[in-house]
């Protein structure tokens, strides 16, 4: 994992659920929340998943077996810590070279027994190479859509 650049994207937000359900519902529950209008499949979309562990593909399927990774979990610590390459490039298309990818890591607290403090980071963004800067720029809106629709999921 690198350390954040200045570059990075930082959401910090309460969900009305304890952290081990905050974190099931962001990592194993990502096709209740994430927007079909975010994936390339769209409306014919059939699954979007992380799979639970260190190493684990971060993939969408789609109709007549169509299936794109867009990412690798690099660190899976329920219920605390998930973290994963954001293999999409400024072009939206899927970037194979991990090297040319993003990292986004999701920190879940316990803030009492049934909340808890999610602290999102997308940072690396220079990796992505040309186009970078305008990409970072775009994903701003993008996460405060994906994080209102974790946050309607969660309540």
């Amino acid at each position: 994992m690198t350390t954040a650049p200045d570059d990075a994207i930082r959401r910090t937000f309460t969900v009305p659920v304890a952290a081990d359900r905050a974190f099931v519902l962001f990592t194993e529950g990502l096709g209740t929340w994430w927007p079909r209008e975010f994936t390339w499949s769209q409306g014919l979309l059939e699954s979007i998943a992380m799979e639970p562990r260190a190493g684990g593909l971060c993939s969408e399927r789609g109709p007549h077996g169509f299936r794109v990774d867009w990412g690798r979990v690099l660190a899976w610590e329920p219920p605390e810590r998930v973290a994963f390459s954001w293999q999409i490039s400024p072009q939206r298309v899927p970037e194979p070279d991990p090297s040319r990818a993003s990292e986004v890591e999701v920190r879940f607290a316990a803030d009492g027994a049934q909340h808890t403090r999610v602290a999102l980071e997308h940072r690396a963004f220079a990796r992505h190479g040309e186009g970078a800067d305008a990409y970072r720029s775009g994903m701003e809106g993008g996460w405060d859509h994906l994080v209102a629709r974790y946050t309607d999921a969660a309540a």
